[in-house]
Order: C-alpha cells, then structure tokens, then sequence
C-alpha cells in the first residue's frame, strides 16, 4: 500500500474521531486542567498532566464514535453532518464498534495508574459519555447530560491527587456543567430546524424564543458558581480578573447569537475555547505568584 493509499484509508477514521475539529477536545481538556492545576496547589506532576490529558483525548474520540454509531441513522438528513463517515457509509458500522472499542480500551489502561476511587468515578464518567448520545431521543436535556459527562475530569482530578473530593470540587463540577450547557445550547441552535423535522431533542428546541435569555442566565449562573468556587478554593487576583474577562466573552458570545443565524451560532460556540484559556490562565498565575 502507497502512502496515498494509507492516508485515504485512515481518513475516514480519523473524521469518525473528529481529529480534524479539536473544538470537543480542546472544551473537555480545559475543565481538566482548572482542576489538575487547583487540586495540585501548583502544578500536577508530568504523570498526572500526562494521564489526564491523554485520557481526555481518547474519551472525546470514543464519544464521537458512539456518537455517530448512534445517530448513523439521522446524520445523513442534517446538513451538518450529512457527510460523516457513517453516514456516507465510508466507515463500516462494524469497523465503528471495533474503533470504540479500542479507544475504551486504551483508556482503560490509564486507569492502571491510578487510584481506586479515581476508578470508580471514570467507570461514572465512562457511563455518562457512552450513553449520552441516546438522551437526545428521550430528553430535551441531553445538553445537561453532556454538561455532567464532559465534567467528571474535575472530581477525578481532586481525588486522584488529593485522595477525596472536597467542596471545592462540586463547586467547580456545577460550574462546567453549566458552562458546557451553555455553549452546548448555541450549538445546538444550528442544527434546530433539522432536529424538529427528524424528532432530535435539545435545550434549544425546549428553550424555543426564549433560547438567547435562558443562555445568558445560565452563564450568569456559570459565573457565580466560579466565583464561589474561587472562594472555597482561596485562589487570589488573577482568577478573579479571569472570570470578570469570562463575563466580557459570554457578552461577546450573546451579541453573536443575537439573530440566530448558523454561522455565527457556529462561531459563538468556537468562541468558547477562549473561556477554556482565560480560566486556566488565571490559575495558572494564581498558582505561579503563590508559589
């Protein structure tokens, strides 16, 4: 086999896996970090950083997979995602299963490495990430189900480097299910002509006009709960400056959605990687000047 002939033969793979989009990873990572930096009190060490973001990169994949094993039947009737490999049959079903399962798999060798109750909530989180995608048929809540499934890195984080799961932990936890509930509603807003026409469920179809209110509550609430996270976790100035910059972006992110339209919808919800950055920014220096 060429090397053409390679490449065109893992492509498909590597779209089931969403490698040409890094937004999901990038969105579960820095939650992940937040948390590895703050249990720490400085930073983690390289084994913990290591595992942690490994195990956020092979999660994010096996999510999509399951994702579009799930939807396979759907995704060619939403202009989205009518041409992924499922859909466009490029990628066997079989072969998706065998992809899954490899990605659970490797995952679950990182567990190795860590303690029991570390274990015990990735078996959790592994719950919520799989049988996510089937909530959309069920619920008009599957973006909060989401919320729960990307946060389940921060207690894992505090339990694996500081053996419990303190309040601080639960603050944070609220917090990214709300924020990821947030973006995950202006996500969903592209896709909610054709998820009405197909039956899909989402935040944003239950939320109808008042979608745009309804997120600006729920990233005030984002912003309240970071604030009191940064209470209980005694983190100083540059948090706090950080989150007063996250107030600015959700501002940002609201004028965006202001009209509704796809493509800024689309850039909104890019825009939260941003988010992701000033947070982690801020504990970083917040650690950085401690120390």
């Amino acid at each position: 086999m060429n090397k053409k002939s390679l490449v065109n033969s893992i492509k498909p793979y590597l779209l089931l896996m969403r490698m040409d989009r890094p937004i999901g990873t990038l969105l579960l990572m820095w939650p992940t970090w937040w948390a590895l930096w703050v249990a720490s009190g400085d930073h983690p060490t390289a084994k913990h950083w290591a595992i942690f973001t490994a195990g956020v990169f092979l999660m994010r994949a096996a999510g999509c997979v399951i994702n579009d094993i799930a939807d396979r039947k759907f995704d060619g009737h939403v202009t989205r995602t009518k041409n992924r490999p499922l859909a466009t049959k490029t990628v066997s079903l079989v072969n998706a299963w065998r992809l899954f399962i490899a990605l659970l798999l490797a995952a679950a060798l990182l567990l190795l490495a860590l303690q029991p109750l570390t274990i015990y909530l990735a078996f959790a989180a592994a719950f919520f990430a799989v049988t996510y995608p089937f909530m959309k048929r069920h619920t008009y809540l599957p973006q909060v189900y989401l919320g729960i499934a990307f946060s389940f890195s921060i207690p894992m984080a505090y339990a694996e480097i500081t053996g419990s799961i303190p309040k601080e932990a639960w603050l944070l936890f609220v917090a990214n299910i709300l924020w990821t509930t947030a973006y995950d509603t202006i996500y969903a807003m592209i896709d909610r002509k054709d998820d009405l026409k197909i039956g899909i469920k989402s935040t944003a179809i239950l939320f109808g006009d008042l979608d745009r209110v309804i997120i600006g509550i729920i990233q005030l609430l984002t912003i309240l709960a970071l604030y009191l996270f940064g209470q209980q976790a005694e983190l100083t100035a540059p948090y706090y400056i950080a989150v007063v910059i996250t107030i600015w972006l959700f501002v940002y992110q609201q004028l965006k959605i202001m009209l509704r339209k796809e493509t800024r919808c689309f850039e909104a919800f890019l825009h939260n990687n941003w988010v992701g950055v000033v947070i982690f920014v801020g504990i970083f220096t917040h650690t950085l000047l401690k120390n």
